[in-house]
């Protein structure tokens, strides 16, 4: 239904995914666009980690077919639930070896039900909607599914039921046995009387005579088999297709979801501006951690920048100030905007990158076979493995588990090969040495964000540009907890 939709394609989230799921809180996200449905759930998770599209066209198309699903959100959520009932009718029919035939027509039938129910949707709606993934699909509905087809093939599967019994061409001692069409009944009873009439030679079974009985059933059932079967396979095509296009909406039915609740709760969305990856981009305003919003169910507190040609951007200020909110926010805004979905911001433009991959710090817990430093280099070590040039890094408080001095110098030397790279690096830190040897010496490619602190030491959660400063301003939360 939607080209260019292959949200199985980029394997390599494979191995990342779990990472991005803990460090940016996508359980938060796919949960509220799930709203209860399992399917749902499990269908927006492997969209949003499998479907980041590095296609600029790919993320475009995506967007114009949620644009039409914002617009028409009760005819979508129509689609959904025509999908979702058609695949549950599978179970209305059991399938035993000598009731193929039965159970097929059965589901047929069915099957052909919810195919109608799809053209009338088709034929009311489809003036309704512009993007080439819905007005395609319908168009395709309205082509292949008209009245005259429907009404033939429901005629055909009622003269399978066999009500007036089969007609067979059989051989003496050829042990084959050929299923014929029946008679023609929309001959008047003129036509009939005149038409030429074979020789019949005809026989009947007592009732009493089970073993007749039975093998006229054997008869019965090897002269259908080929039918059976082939009704079978037609039956698991249209199933299919109706899985197929439950699994497509369901990705879109989670958008709808998400953006009920954002709005209930007041928060704004937008269409964000894709930015070719060769280019740098990131400039947002109102941009705001979407899973923050969702746990807390009201807004919160939003960010703006403009950057542009920038590669390295750092994060410094106060403790507890909202520097790992706003990073989270950045990650889920380009995993949102790259697999076709809003943003959570007023305004959103940045480049597409070919990957996203985080390296957030860890608690020190028992499981850990080495120390924590160590934990860190591996995992920057898998990374390293795996990111490609225009890929983007999110680093929140990394290599801080050691002195000042070394992870310092092991943050510059690690930067300073991703940006020979054409990596954008976002780096959350306190590692004043480390941030302030770029503020002097690497300013063009760089820009230098601090979380802001009043005067009182109150937390304003925004971040605003300014230089690294040599505190991150601990006092105020010891003052807070134990002088209160």
């Amino acid at each position: 239904m939607f080209e260019n939709d292959d949200f199985t394609a980029r394997q390599k989230y494979t191995l990342n995914g779990s990472i991005l799921k803990q460090d940016l809180e996508l359980n938060t996200l796919c949960n509220a666009m799930a709203s209860g449905d399992v399917f749902v759930s499990k269908m927006v998770m492997d969209a949003i980690l499998s479907g980041f599209s590095n296609d600029l066209n790919t993320i475009l198309y995506r967007q114009d077919i949620l644009k039409d699903t914002l617009e028409n959100a009760t005819v979508v959520r129509d689609i959904y639930k025509i999908a979702a009932d058609a695949i549950g009718s599978r179970n209305k029919h059991w399938f035993f070896h000598s009731m193929l035939l039965h159970s097929s027509i059965s589901n047929l039938k069915d099957l052909m039900g919810f195919l109608k129910q799809l053209k009338i949707l088709a034929d009311d709606n489809l003036s309704k909607f512009k993007s080439r993934g819905f007005t395609r699909f319908f168009g395709m509905i309205k082509k292949e599914l008209d009245d005259e087809y429907i009404t033939k093939v429901l005629n055909r599967l009622l003269e399978l039921e066999f009500h007036d019994g089969i007609l067979l061409n059989a051989g003496l001692g050829s042990g084959r046995y050929i299923l014929r069409e029946p008679f023609d009944k929309r001959q008047n009873w003129m036509q009939r009387l005149l038409t030429k009439k074979t020789t019949v030679y005809s026989f009947s079974i007592d009732p009493r005579d089970e073993n007749s009985s039975s093998k006229l059933r054997e008869i019965k059932e090897e002269s259908t088999n080929v039918i059976a079967k082939t009704l079978a396979q037609s039956m698991e095509h249209i199933f299919s297709f109706f899985e197929m296009l439950r699994t497509e909406v369901a990705f879109y039915i989670g958008c709808l979801n998400l953006k009920e609740k954002l709005t209930l709760i007041g928060e704004q969305t937008s269409f964000p501006k894709p930015i070719e990856a060769n280019l740098r981009v990131h400039s947002f305003t109102g941009l705001y951690d979407v899973c923050l919003a969702l746990t807390m169910k009201q807004k919160i507190i939003r960010n703006d920048l403009t950057a542009t040609n920038r590669n390295l951007f750092l994060i410094t200020g106060a403790n507890k100030g909202g520097k790992s909110t706003f990073l989270r926010g950045i990650g889920l805004a380009q995993m949102m905007m790259q697999c076709g979905m809003f943003a959570p911001a007023d305004t959103f433009s940045a480049n597409i990158c070919d990957y996203l991959f985080t390296h957030f710090k860890r608690e020190e817990d028992s499981t850990m076979t080495r120390g924590k430093l160590d934990e860190e280099l591996n995992r920057m070590n898998r990374i390293a493995d795996n990111i490609t040039s225009n890929s983007m890094i999110l680093f929140n408080e990394s290599f801080a588990a050691t002195n000042e001095r070394e992870g310092s110098e092991i943050a510059r030397q690690i930067v300073n090969a991703l940006l020979e790279k054409r990596i954008k690096v976002f780096f959350v830190t306190h590692l004043f040495d480390f941030a302030n040897s770029y503020y002097y010496k690497n300013r063009e490619n760089a820009i230098f964000l601090r979380a802001e602190r009043q005067t009182d030491g109150t937390r304003t959660f925004k971040l605003k540009e300014g230089e690294p400063l040599q505190t991150s301003y601990g006092e105020d939360l010891f003052n807070k907890i134990f002088k209160s």
